[in-house]
């Protein structure tokens, strides 16, 4: 007992009370960065001489300033403005004083007063003129100011008295940038506030210098441009600029004709020397359509531009720009009462005894009396006669316009557009067909017509034969005499071209579906049916026999009776076709057939009411996953399983939605592989025990993430909700590969620098996506930004715990669809795969193998398409095509026509490549801050660290093998 009390004495007196450590606060260092005005103020102090001074300056305008410097810096070169005596300096300080105003931040009014303030006392011309675009800029900056700009503008007017041009000019400009739209008229009082600004920058376009002409234009446009409504007087006086000695006046004076005659279409305006009287828009028609033959061609080009767009011109002035020769609608008719009172004033009847007494007692002039200059007939005849090739393109393009709005003006401008396909220039040429291609629905082509146009088919050039192609699918020819015209000749260029057999057929498919009853008649000929004997059967395996079948059947579509001339082998073939170039051959019901090849409701195509109910679908499907948290693991993955297949079936049946469905499947199969990887055996049991299974995870944990990237850069369409979701999604991926690396122990040092790369990108994603963050409630990353704090304190193997239960915890991510998303597709036309005959080539050597691909929403193809090729022996060759290589033959497609050089060392036997398009992706390209948008006064150093740029490709075709056989080298 005794011994017990002892214990329990010694136990009571050797009681260790710890006290818990306060931890002092870790002191907080602010550095602090040398004052970029102190260090301008040292360097042009050290100035000798002015040279120095300058070289300075030049170094400072290298180097980014802030936006709290900017003040000081500015006061430091005011202040050495004043002391300055070289122009050159200070030349330079204006410059620099607009270029600080520019800065993101800072408010340039604080230096308004010094500006204008130096303005008074500069003697130099330069100097003032560049004060004045300082001005300009400042003005500019501050567009809320009213009074600012209004005494702007008073600065402006007060030197345009000056003498020198670049003075003027910038006054000019500052009007134009400037000038108040609501400003009040009056004349008693000169200042510029309250004259008008039309009246002060009009008053320049007789300026003695053609330099300030051209800014008085430019000016008034761009008064213009800002609002005000150009007044109608300055019509005369535009049109008198029309023939100044300048091409720079002329050019800006043929734009200012074109907005008044915009902004005054129906005005009446009276021909000079005349009592006539006509519309202004036709009166600035024909002084435009005379510029089309001015001395400088970029005031041609400009003039036939312009031309284009004058869509409200009368026929009869229209129409005149097409005949050299004066039309005598617009030339002024004299009425019977006139020539009678001409007559009576000439007096009697002559008596001979006078030499020319009965003569007219006025000479009219011809040109006087015309409604349009006789220069400005047939303009758009010279125009794509001119021998500069742009002001034939740009004729071109106007005549495309012009027809568009008239169907009598396409019709009469069709014999031009036709001889243009003979031009010198690719590019005319090709630039004459889509014109044609684009007026087609008003014209109907001759048989001398498309005699011309399939004289192209011989070009050597692939644009110019496909865009033929293309022309000729949507054109309307009169006779069947032109059908077979047309036949022979698409016949012969897959002859001579082999590879354009694609285009070919789908030119044959619309000409004969347009075309129907006109190709009746030619059938039997076509297809060399006999009424009495058996003709041999064609080879299906010629591509023209399958042309002339394309043509045939497109055209018995929309003539049932054509069916009856087929003979037996032809339904047979007809049966092949239908199933091996289905969007060439259309379903057809073809009588006394027991077997039906096409129905109503495939031939009237998906309804809308069909794409309506796939969309519900969608929606319901994405509804039921979002309820997977009140189900168990099992039960969970399944219904995961089922909605993958069904959108993925749903995709293959509705094209429409084939892009949302495949992004939705994708997200999908990321939260099945997440869940998967986070199982209770997986994290209860040891390392050592699940060995397998944590191999799995990493797997998965790789594979979520390389599904991210094709969710972000294979679909394009996407919001910024979206792309939150599967940053999100990633996030979680890398924390699951955190987490494994800590399980698997490879080593401290790799631990911490993983988990400093997490926090990082955990603070990357909160600063992308700031706004989208209300919208992730109770979501992964919504918890870790509230454990934030304590995570950047904790320890990595705590940090790692954190983390195991948050991604447990978490659940799926509701997904929000946006209307519009597509999946970004390749398909290889050419090499088709389907050739047994190796390509031989010497080894050592090279071989071309020529690519021809359609890509699909895909954005920016000049920069991420790339061509792989994988060689038996494992090898792979990626390959970048040239920018000239991609067309864009309409909107969201593009055309790959590239060559591939390929080159091995000896094979024994021939054996097959992979050739394969692939999709480059770089996540920097989704950071919101990049360094090529950065004003010229911002720092990169400010900004917080972007998360570490990932680069790789994503294949986006199927592969194409080809059979090659280096040979070896002769000796």
């Amino acid at each position: 007992m005794a011994a017990h009390l002892k214990k329990r004495v010694y136990e009571e007196f050797s009681k260790v009370v710890q006290i818990p450590h306060e931890e002092t606060p870790a002191k907080k260092l602010r550095l602090s960065k040398p004052s970029k005005s102190a260090a301008l103020h040292i360097d042009l102090c050290k100035a000798t001489n002015s040279t120095d001074a300058l070289q300075y300056l030049l170094q400072f305008a290298r180097k980014p300033v802030e936006a709290e410097s900017v003040e000081g810096v500015v006061r430091i070169l005011l202040e050495h403005y004043y002391k300055e005596t070289d122009n050159s300096v200070r030349l330079k300080i204006a410059s620099l004083l607009g270029l600080l105003s520019k800065t993101q931040g800072f408010s340039p009014d604080c230096i308004v007063d010094d500006a204008i303030n130096t303005l008074s006392n500069e003697k130099s011309h330069q100097v003032l003129a560049q004060l004045l675009d300082t001005l300009l800029v400042i003005g500019t900056q501050l567009p809320e100011s009213p009074a600012l700009r209004l005494r702007l503008v008073e600065v402006a007017y007060k030197h345009l008295s000056d003498t020198y041009f670049g003075v003027r000019n910038k006054c000019l400009q500052l009007l134009g940038c400037l000038g108040m739209v609501d400003a009040p008229l009056g004349k008693e009082n000169e200042g510029a506030g309250l004259r008008d600004v039309q009246s002060i920058i009009s008053d320049y376009f007789g300026d003695q210098d053609p330099r300030v002409r051209t800014a008085a234009l430019k000016a008034m446009l761009q008064l213009h441009e800002r609002g005000m409504k150009i007044h109608q007087i300055i019509y005369d006086q535009a049109c008198r600029l029309l023939t100044d000695d300048y091409e720079q006046v002329r050019s800006a004076a043929v734009q200012m004709v074109w907005v008044l005659s915009q902004l005054y279409p129906e005005s009446i305006v009276p021909i000079p020397s005349s009592n006539e009287e006509i519309r202004l828009v036709d009166d600035a028609f024909g002084k435009i359509s005379h510029m089309v033959s001015d001395g400088s061609w970029m005031v041609r080009v400009q003039a036939a531009k312009t031309l284009g767009s004058m869509l409200q011109v009368s026929p009869h002035f229209l129409e005149q720009t097409l005949d050299k020769k004066l039309m005598s609608d617009l030339r002024r008719k004299r009425t019977a009462h006139e020539r009678a009172k001409e007559l009576f004033a000439s007096g009697e009847f002559s008596s001979g005894r006078k030499w020319a007494d009965d003569a007219p007692k006025e000479k009219l002039d011809t040109n006087t009396v015309n409604l349009i200059a006789s220069g400005a007939c047939g303009a758009f005849v010279h125009g794509l006669e001119d021998e500069m090739f742009e002001v034939r393109i740009a004729a071109v393009e106007a005549l495309c316009q012009l027809a568009r709005s008239s169907p009598s003006f396409a019709e009469k401008c069709l014999d031009f557009l036709v001889d243009m396909f003979n031009d010198e220039i690719e590019e005319v040429r090709l630039q004459s067909i889509h014109v044609l291609r684009e007026i087609s629905t008003h014209i109907t082509l001759r048989e001398d017509q498309l005699d011309t146009v399939l004289a192209v088919l011989e070009d050597s050039s692939r644009d110019i034969r496909e865009a033929l192609h293309e022309l000729l699918c949507y054109t309307n020819v009169s006779t069947k005499e032109c059908i077979q015209l047309a036949l022979l000749e698409l016949l012969k260029n897959l002859n001579k071209y082999p590879t354009d057999r694609n285009s070919v057929w789908k030119c044959l498919k619309f000409l004969g579906s347009r075309h129907p009853t006109l190709v009746l008649p030619l059938v039997p000929e076509l297809l060399s049916t006999h009424p009495y004997f058996d003709t041999p059967e064609p080879d299906m395996d010629d591509p023209a026999y399958i042309a002339v079948l394309v043509l045939v059947f497109n055209a018995a579509k929309s003539c049932p009776t054509m069916p009856a001339l087929f003979s037996d082998h032809t339904f047979r073939h007809y049966a092949y076709l239908r199933d091996s170039l289905s969007h060439l051959v259309p379903p057809l019901r073809l009588p006394g057939r027991k077997q039906v090849y096409g129905l109503d409701s495939v031939d009237s195509g998906p309804g809308s009411g069909s794409v309506e109910s796939a969309q519900l679908f969608l929606q319901q499907s994405l509804n039921r996953v979002s309820t997977i948290q009140n189900l168990e693991a099992p039960g969970a993955q399944d219904l995961l399983d089922l909605t993958i297949r069904d959108l993925l079936r749903l995709g293959e049946l509705q094209t429409e939605l084939a892009g949302a469905a495949d992004f939705c499947a994708t997200y999908l199969r990321c939260q099945l592989l997440l869940m998967k990887a986070l199982q209770e055996k997986l994290w209860n049991m040891a390392v050592p025990l699940c060995l397998k299974q944590n191999v799995t995870a990493t797997a998965a944990a790789q594979q979520i993430l390389e599904e991210t990237y094709k969710l972000e850069f294979l679909y394009s369409g996407l919001e910024s909700r979206q792309v939150a979701t599967i940053h999100h999604v990633r996030l979680q991926a890398k924390a699951l590969q955190l987490v494994l690396t800590a399980r698997t122990r490879q080593g401290l040092d790799l631990l911490i620098s993983s988990c400093e790369k997490f926090l990082q990108d955990v603070e990357s994603f909160q600063r992308l996506f700031l706004t989208e963050l209300p919208h992730l409630q109770d979501s992964f990353v919504d918890k870790l930004l509230e454990l934030m704090p304590r995570l950047s304190s904790c320890k990595p193997v705590e940090l790692v715990k954190i983390l195991q239960t948050t991604l447990r915890q978490s659940g799926l991510l509701q997904l929000r669809l946006p209307e519009q998303i597509h999946r970004a597709t390749a398909t290889i036309i050419e090499p088709t795969g389907e050739s047994d005959n190796p390509l031989r080539f010497t080894s050592g050597l090279v071989v071309a193998l020529d690519i021809d691909a359609t890509l699909e929403h895909v954005q920016d193809p000049q920069n991420t398409v790339k061509v792989q090729v994988l060689y038996p022996d494992g090898q792979s060759h990626v390959i970048h095509p040239k920018p000239g290589d991609f067309r864009k033959p309409g909107p969201h497609r593009h055309r790959l026509i590239t060559q591939v050089y390929l080159s091995h060392t000896a094979w024994t036997e021939p054996s097959q490549i992979e050739v394969r398009l692939l999709l480059a992706y770089s996540s920097s390209s989704t950071s919101l801050t990049s360094p090529s948008k950065l004003g010229w006064s911002e720092n990169l150093e400010s900004l917080p660290p972007a998360e570490a740029a990932v680069e790789g490709t994503i294949p986006f075709s199927k592969a194409v093998k080809v059979f090659i056989m280096p040979k070896p080298a002769r000796r």
